[in-house]
């Protein structure tokens, strides 16, 4: 049996191009000889779908983009993820499902056992989980046809679920595994991915075919990395990240093993290429096509110049250079040094004019006041409100070069330098960007290297730094790192060996400014837990008082 892997970009709530895009992948698969062609879980309507699942269009749309699959099953069998609606009166309305499609027809439906519902996940709120499990039987092989989590409780060891799909379906002798996902990126996810889909093979002694989607949709990024593993536990094929791709294998020669071809996993690699991928999806998806963003001379917005052109190519990425009264003058040399490295518009806008305009105005109602966060605050929302005009009059979209460290801990300004339609650096620590920095110019200068050794600052008074306001970020990322991403309360960072005035005040800067976070942009999500709708924390809480 030769089977053929698609992995494809999908676009949610796309049922004619998602169907265009499978109809192409399944030409091209009886091209290479396939007997089988496997697509992603919720391959019809795109992951995650969210709430559109509510909307009855929504699924008859889904349904007949399975019918219109299976139409094209002639002469090659077909395994697509699409929802299907649950005709017992209890539980939900839906379910997570597994389509095999063979001789025009819907041969089986196999529904997902484990729903997910933590992090970036939600599917009980909308999907019953399975409660049967049989194999589907094709040339003269028995297929164990599971989808995505399914893999994700080997031995009954994830407290989070009762149930193993894969030994339900064991006494039934099948052949191989065939796993139809959409797993999210994250900087560790594809080593765990790898291991996981390893356990599962080495415990059933079983071949794994899985499939996984690339794309992004908003804040969740797919990384592709599809996997076709020997029973011997090596890893016989691992598809290219960030790249569609059909390709076909021959059961047989899986069933040989003895290869290993797994790829570099370097995490700022990763990161870097996730980012783009985020970035021109976000605008392709949308129909937006050219981006602006402030340009500082600071370490961040260059990253984001970088990351920006590359994904969406220079002609389509405008800077404005916005100097104060308080920047220096190489902030600006290394803004404009930047922009015409990368051959991006720029133009420059001294905002001191309009700052003194406002102190004017306000100057009866600040007498006796000192200057002080106000005047910070003007000069930031200043800039976001020319960013702002800008991307109004020639539809440029507005992006946000926040870091992770800084949205942590609130060092931002709502509606001034928190502005945008989305967020690049959100869940990229300080100390990552200037990782990110360094990995942009290993083939040679992109972004000057004063841009990268000069002391952060925001320059929004003389002679500012960021570390007056904060702790030096390798500190300061660490103990974020523990708290966001390990979820270690105070007692135990301190026991760690960091300053407890220290971590006292960084984790009340994280809790009190929750509500900038809820009217931030969209983040792009490459950690294990980014700011969004994988960390839903309260905007107002007393927990570490």
């Amino acid at each position: 049996m030769k089977i053929a892997l698609a992995q494809l970009n999908f676009f949610v709530g796309d049922f004619d191009g998602n169907n265009s895009k499978m109809l192409a992948a399944v030409g091209e698969a009886k091209k290479q000889g396939a007997d089988l062609v496997v697509f992603p879980e919720l391959a019809t309507c795109g992951y995650p779908p969210r709430d559109f699942l509510e909307f009855d269009d929504f699924i008859r749309r889904s349904e007949r983009s399975v019918l219109k699959l299976a139409e094209a099953a002639q002469g090659i069998a077909i395994a697509v993820g699409s929802p299907s609606r649950n005709p017992v009166v209890q539980g939900k309305d839906l379910h997570n499902s597994a389509y095999f499609l063979e001789d025009g027809k819907i041969k089986h439906v196999q529904h997902k056992a484990l729903l997910p519902t933590y992090d970036v996940f939600d599917e009980y709120r909308h999907f019953e989980p399975a409660k049967a499990f049989n194999v589907v039987e094709f040339k003269g092989k028995k297929i164990a046809l599971s989808i995505c989590e399914d893999l994700w409780n080997l031995g009954n060891e994830n407290p989070l679920y009762t149930v193993v799909p894969l030994d339900e379906m064991m006494p039934q002798r099948p052949d191989l595994i065939v796993n139809l996902s959409a797993s999210p990126f994250n900087y560790e996810h594809a080593k765990s991915r790898i291991h996981v889909l390893r356990a599962n093979v080495q415990r059933y002694r079983l071949p794994m075919i899985y499939v996984n989607q690339i794309g992004s949709q908003t804040d969740i990024i797919f990384d592709g990395g599809s996997l076709v593993v020997s029973p011997d536990g090596s890893v016989f094929e691992e598809l290219p990240y960030w790249e569609e791709c059909v390709k076909t294998f021959d059961l047989e020669e899986v069933m040989r093993g003895g290869r290993n071809v797994e790829q570099p996993k370097e995490k700022i690699s990763l990161i870097h290429d996730a980012l783009i991928l985020g970035i021109r999806d976000y605008f392709s998806k949308l129909g937006f096509k050219q981006a602006i963003l402030g340009l500082s001379g600071g370490i961040d917005s260059a990253v984001v110049a970088v990351l920006a052109a590359r994904a969406l190519g220079e002609d389509n990425v405008r800077a404005l250079l916005m100097p104060s009264q308080f920047s220096s003058d190489h902030s600006v040399n290394d803004a404009r040094e930047l922009a015409v490295r990368l051959g991006i518009q720029y133009d420059i806008m001294p905002i001191e004019p309009v700052f003194d305009s406002y102190l004017t105005a306000l100057e009866p109602h600040f007498w006796g006041h000192p200057s002080n966060v106000a005047e910070e605050n003007i000069q930031a929302r200043i800039r976001g409100m020319l960013l702002m005009a800008i991307s109004n009059k020639f539809g440029n979209i507005l992006l946000n070069t926040t870091n992770k460290s800084e949205m942590a801990v609130g060092y931002g300004t709502l509606y001034g330098d928190m502005c945008g339609g989305l967020s690049v650096l959100a869940d990229v620590y300080k100390t990552e960007v200037f990782q990110l920095a360094h990995f942009i110019n290993k083939d040679g200068i992109v972004i000057p290297e004063n841009t990268i050794i000069k002391p952060p600052s925001a320059e929004l008074r003389p002679n500012q730094k960021d570390s007056d306001s904060l702790p030096e970020y390798d500190i300061l990322d660490a103990i974020l790192y523990q708290y966001i991403e390990r979820r270690q309360g105070p007692h135990e960072i301190i026991r760690m060996g960091f300053d407890e005035a220290t971590v006292r005040r960084a984790l009340r800067l994280v809790n009190i400014n929750e509500f900038k976070r809820h009217q931030a942009p969209p983040v792009l999500r490459v950690s294990p837990k980014a700011f969004g709708v994988g960390r839903r924390l309260p905007i107002v809480g007393k927990y570490l008082s």
